[in-house]
């Protein structure tokens, strides 16, 4: 091949279009848990996690329900990945392992965003939300309905494999991804750019900024507990019983069980299995959906 700014472009576009056939190739699992916040600075901070706005009876004037400053910030971090191309394989046609190799760029790129969001998951019990505790706690601070705090559960604890039961129909889901810069592919492919001069090596990457946080803690609950139905129970009632400052009922309702690889089965009999192993009725049948994720492996 003759290396020219002709043939270089023509190659940019097509390393280019292989890393965006990657993107699709990925299965995309984190907005089931996410919900995409869009960030236009080096940061955002999101006060409005605490407080959950509330419909009252009006009457006199209107209550301004202020946004409850809970200096909750993520900052965005800056993500890479680069492939060189060695310029003899250029002179010599011998590009035909680079195009799987650029796909594989693009779902790497897709995978470290789902990889980061079911981390954040599968790290909530260590983890700090918007209220100081750590996600998945037994200790939120919550007031009651005669304005004092009292603390509430969304972990019942345990020492085995993590699994969550989450409620994901409302506009906030339990996890953040804060999105400053799509992925977009760069490229140094100028015959006089110095990796090129230097290394006979021309670079093509990838780059992005992003992080990722968590929502409101009473959408979820986790737990190292045995996943059998009795846990299961437990974890939806205390879901469909959270409550809010003042004691107002939150009106949840969970809709996805989440679990890694060795726990599928496990997840199977409870919500897609109409029949228990004894042949008896199955009351938590097609309850909830259940989406095992690799990414928690």
């Amino acid at each position: 091949m003759i290396i020219n700014s002709t043939t270089l472009n023509a190659l940019r576009v097509s390393f280019g279009n292989d890393f965006v056939g990657g993107l699709g190739m990925a299965p995309s699992m984190k907005d089931r848990v996410s919900t995409t916040v869009l960030s236009t600075a080096g940061q955002s901070t999101y006060g409005w996690l605490g407080k959950m706005p509330s419909m009252r009876q009006w009457i006199g004037a209107r209550a301004v329900q202020n946004i409850s400053e809970s200096n909750y910030t993520l900052v965005n971090l800056p993500w890479e990945l680069t492939i060189g191309v060695d310029r003899y394989d250029m002179e010599d046609d011998n590009l035909g392992v680079y195009g799987p190799l650029f796909q594989e760029m693009g779902a790497s790129t897709a995978g470290n965003e789902e990889l980061l969001v079911f981390n954040a998951l599968k790290n909530g019990f260590s983890s700090k939300c918007y209220d100081g505790q750590n996600f998945f706690d037994t200790v939120h601070p919550v007031t009651d309905v005669n304005g004092n705090t009292t603390t509430v559960a969304n972990t019942d604890g345990g020492s085995g494999t993590p699994w969550f039961l989450l409620c994901t129909k409302r506009p906030i889901k339990p996890i953040l991804f804060q999105s400053r810069k799509k992925p977009e592919f760069v490229s140094r492919d100028k015959l006089t750019d110095d990796n090129v001069f230097n290394e006979r090596v021309f670079n093509y990457g990838v780059d992005a900024r992003y992080n990722v946080g968590y929502g409101f803690w009473q959408m979820a609950w986790g737990s190292k507990q045995t996943l059998n139905a009795a846990n299961y129970a437990a974890a939806r009632a205390a879901i469909m019983g959270m409550k809010g400052d003042g004691g107002r009922p939150l009106g949840l309702v969970p809709d996805l069980l989440v679990v890694p690889p060795t726990l599928e089965q496990a997840g199977r009999q409870i919500v897609l299995n109409n029949q228990q192993a004894s042949g008896a009725t199955n009351e938590w049948y097609n309850s909830a959906e259940l989406l095992m994720v690799p990414w928690l492996a």
